[in-house]
């Protein structure tokens, strides 16, 4: 997996990322690992212009790639959500909500802001899931939801 290290500032073509693509859960709880899972699939595309980012959960240093790039989708598994992929625009919230060790979408744009004078366009795509055990599966909803936002995602290409 090629991630993006907090200082880097190109894509693979040599440019500032067009888009960056953040997987964000923890692959050893089931279906919580469906973020990365998404951005190692995006991954393998090598779409022009997208970088990925796979973390268990979003923290401060991510806000130099996110400051980076023209935008921005966070991919992580929703439990008390709709049983289906869904894909919300985002906007910045207060920086006064950040913690320690862990952040949401909207506090890592405001964070983005704050610091680096610059906030991606940026949306949050959630996938359903039911299983948050330890294992290294994921359930048939989190696999069919990781299909379609893979899909989602290529199609911005199209």
């Amino acid at each position: 997996m090629n991630q993006i290290e907090p200082t880097a500032n190109t894509s693979r073509s040599g440019l500032k990322p067009a888009l960056l693509v953040i997987g964000y859960g923890n692959t050893l709880r089931g279906d919580d690992g469906v973020g990365p899972r998404v951005a190692d699939a995006v991954e393998a595309l090598h779409l022009p212009g997208v970088r990925t980012l796979v973390c268990q959960q979003l923290s401060p240093e991510h806000a130099a790639p996110i400051a980076l790039a023209e935008t921005v989708i966070f991919v992580d598994a929703a439990v008390d959500a709709p049983k289906e992929v869904q894909f919300r625009r985002l906007e910045p919230n207060d920086t006064s909500q950040l913690m320690a060790h862990a952040a949401d979408p909207r506090t890592m744009l405001a964070l983005s802001r704050d610091v680096f004078g610059h906030v991606p366009h940026a949306w949050w795509l959630t996938i359903p899931a039911e299983n948050m055990e330890f294992t290294e599966n994921l359930t048939p909803i989190a696999q069919n939801g990781c299909a379609e936002a893979v899909k989602k995602i290529q199609s911005l290409f199209r």
